[in-house]
């Protein structure tokens, strides 16, 4: 029987992840498409204007949606087959993050010039980019929310549906404006992009339209929002300061190094954002959903392995593809203006190899709501960034931020690994047991 449960799981995570891929090839085609745009109209220097705009951007989405995302989908996970508790959680979310939402679109609106001055500093004339950033936030807001209801039920099909025709419209619109308006294009479309999704979304969420009687201003819970307010600390917390560290490093890079060097750094980070979609859509669309699910310490073991023996080989496989075609990978992303990101390649996939292998572990802080543990491990490796970061960039120039990301996720994944060792390898009792 536990055989069977096994492979039925399985067969779930490889299904996802056929279903994924589909949606992953687009990404990737529309990331190149873009990337190599980018390259050939901007350059170097924009890429990494380019860069601090989508930290910045990152960092306010999350703060306007509070960080409720993963909360909303472990709840609405929970709580499907439970009318009264789902309309509690939707309702909850759906006004809580309107508010948010609202509140920072005119804070972000009229201070656009003070948030100008900050992300491009030598760059004068970009704080209506910022003010167009403000415009598009309620709807990147309301996609979240509709995305999260069809995690939460587990509309697989339908989320992988919705990001294929809605990156084919974003980078459609993205190679316009690049195409049309150089650098002013390409700032406008980062902003604008996520957002444009929601036109996609809210075709798919009609078909869920027996929810939305659920949305009740009186059913609006003190304690539900409580409930979620771990989830939304911990997600603000890595949305505000890691975004941060991003600027700071690309910063010291630009001051240190070089403006070019920052670029190189962006295009490496990049092209990691590629490789790494197919296995950060599986987590969000299948583990963190499945984890919450989970109510005992051995089957949570059984999922961890079962992700290492149907996914990390893959994964592996194709970073080593990766690495020994980085030259052509360049030259096809970029152009011969990049090929000094050839000396990055390694360091960046080691880190990102070692941090799969930590973060489908580390979900488990999210689904069971270990705050304190989730707290401590993303500030241990946020400090052990910026720290490594300014030593080996002074040692070794623009490579040794990439060191500095290998360096940081091995410390975590051990971290990570000493927490869930009694789950992970000791002998577990047949009881709920979770290390926390």
């Amino acid at each position: 029987m536990k055989r069977f449960k096994n492979y039925i799981n399985n067969n779930v995570l490889i299904k996802v992840a056929s279903l994924n891929s589909v949606s992953l090839i687009t990404r990737i085609a529309g990331g190149l498409l873009t990337s190599n745009a980018i390259a050939h109209f901007i350059g170097a220097e924009g890429m990494a204007l380019i860069g601090n705009l989508r930290n910045f951007l990152y960092s306010i989405q999350s703060i306007a949606t509070l960080g409720l995302y993963n909360g909303v989908v472990k709840y609405i996970a929970e709580f499907k087959n439970n009318t009264l508790e789902l309309s509690k959680t939707l309702s909850s979310a759906f006004y809580l993050g309107f508010i948010s939402t609202v509140v920072v679109s005119f804070l972000v609106y009229f201070n656009a010039d003070t948030i100008n001055d900050y992300i491009f500093p030598e760059y004068n004339d970009y704080a209506y980019v910022i003010k167009v950033l403000a415009i598009s936030l309620p709807f990147y807001t309301l996609n979240l929310f509709s995305f999260s209801i069809l995690n939460g039920f587990s509309k697989f099909k339908m989320l992988i549906i919705i990001n294929i025709i809605g990156q084919i419209l974003a980078v459609s619109v993205t190679l316009i404006l690049i195409y049309k308006n150089r650098i002013d294009g390409a700032l406008i479309s980062v902003v604008v992009s996520e957002s444009l999704i929601f036109l996609i979304t809210v075709v798919g969420i009609v078909n869920q339209r027996s929810l939305m009687p659920l949305i009740k201003v009186s059913n609006v819970r003190f304690t539900t929002i409580k409930k979620l307010s771990s989830f939304s600390i911990m997600a603000l917390f890595s949305a505000i300061v890691l975004p941060l560290v991003a600027i700071a490093i690309r910063s010291y890079i630009i001051e240190n190094v070089g403006f070019k060097e920052a670029g190189f750094w962006e295009a490496m980070n990049r092209i990691s954002k590629y490789y790494l979609m197919f296995v950060s859509s599986l987590l969000t669309l299948y583990i963190l959903p499945r984890l919450s699910e989970i109510d005992n310490a051995k089957e949570f073991r059984n999922e961890v392995f079962s992700f290492y023996k149907t996914i990390i080989p893959i994964f592996g496989v194709g970073l080593l593809f990766i690495y020994f075609f980085r030259n052509i990978i360049i030259t096809i992303v970029f152009s011969s203006e990049f090929k000094p990101v050839e000396e990055l390649f390694l360091w960046q996939l080691l880190g990102d190899f070692v941090k799969v292998l930590s973060v489908v572990i580390a979900y488990q802080f999210l689904a069971k709501k270990m705050f304190w543990h989730y707290m401590i491990t993303e500030a241990f490796s946020v400090i052990i960034l910026y720290l490594s970061s300014i030593l080996f960039i002074d040692m070794y120039g623009v490579k040794g931020a990439t060191i500095a990301h290998f360096v940081t996720y091995v410390l975590y994944y051990g971290m990570v690994l000493l927490i869930f060792s009694s789950s992970l390898f000791g002998v577990i009792p047949d009881k709920n047991e979770y290390d926390s």
